[in-house]
């Protein structure tokens, strides 16, 4: 039996449908069942849910009774409420592997991200660093991957961009530098190498880090989504103290904002792996070019937008 930790959301929802294909037991950590059913990730597949809530030990230990391995993916990027960087993603994690430990777990998957560490000044990556140090120290045999950013259907990344172009009829702007630089992700791809780590003594006790075919800058990420949704726009860069100002207006207004300023600190540190280990996975990667990322790009329309930032 695998244990899938934000198995309903984003990145998890496609573990677990590749876990499904290839005839896995799978159960999914569910926090909200209402809101999970309404989603609808997981519809139709074969896993069994139970409830259990990174936050609270309690809920973990019958979670994972009967349970061989885990796959670690919870975690905020946008924080909401009590719903922190430090409670999500560290606290968090140092709850799901101390339970693992406790319910002699043979292998524990950690997703981390891409440029986290503990030292840095930055709350998201400090908080994913501490936390993937903790994971390399608490005696599991484990494995972990450092994606950098996902696209695919769903993403808070390139759909972010895609839903702005409904706001923003005549310019659109350009955010950082030639030096903001990204290597976008399939997160189908991701999902192959997690899962297949799982069978792989080879892989243990390693960090991965993922990246796609292509190393792009922001802007050239920007301009094929613009390309993708077939609109145009004159395109200016925006200088980050004006982002920094726009961006503390937007978390001032609204309850779920599309970009906070803990996500614009993330222009600070290198997107890019030094060593992408995603051949070592999958052949084929998936690009990010716009004949990929049309197909779910075309539905974002204003009101749609505005109730996703300002009602959630």
């Amino acid at each position: 039996m695998i244990l899938v930790t934000g198995g309903t959301g984003f990145l998890g929802s496609y573990i677990v449908q590749r876990l499904v294909t290839e005839h896995q037991r799978v159960r999914v950590l569910v926090r909200n069942p209402d809101r999970a059913q309404r989603e609808a990730r997981l519809a139709g597949l074969p896993v069994e849910w139970v409830f259990g809530d990174v936050t609270q030990p309690a809920s973990l230990e019958p979670a994972l009774e009967g349970v061989q391995r885990v796959i670690h993916t919870a975690a905020v990027a946008i924080e909401n409420g009590d719903a922190t960087y430090e409670a999500i993603n560290y606290q968090g994690t140092v709850n799901v592997v101390d339970a693992s430990a406790r319910a002699g777990i043979i292998h524990f998957v950690n997703v981390s991200q891409m440029g986290a560490a503990p030292e840095l000044p930055y709350r998201f990556l400090a908080s994913k660093g501490k936390a993937q140090a903790y994971v390399a120290n608490s005696g599991l045999k484990w494995t972990a991957f450092r994606p950098s950013v996902l696209f695919g259907p769903e993403d808070e990344f390139a759909n972010t961009f895609a839903r702005l172009v409904s706001l923003s009829p005549l310019i659109y702007p350009i955010v950082g530098t030639d030096e903001s630089k990204f290597q976008p992700v399939w997160v189908g791809d991701v999902a192959s190498a997690v899962v297949q780590s799982l069978t792989d003594d080879n892989a243990l006790h390693q960090e991965f880090e993922l990246g796609g075919p292509e190393v792009l800058t922001l802007e050239e990420i920007e301009r094929r989504t613009l390309a993708a949704r077939g609109a145009r726009r004159l395109m200016i860069r925006f200088p980050m103290p004006l982002l920094r100002v726009i961006v503390s207006l937007m978390e001032w207004v609204m309850p779920i904002p599309p970009v906070t300023s803990s996500l614009l600190e993330l222009l600070q540190v290198s997107n890019v792996p030094s060593d992408n280990r995603l051949p070592r996975f999958v052949s084929s990667p998936k690009a990010f070019i716009v004949e990929n990322i049309r197909p779910y790009m075309q539905t974002f329309r204003v009101g749609e937008t505005l109730g996703r930032y300002f009602r959630g």
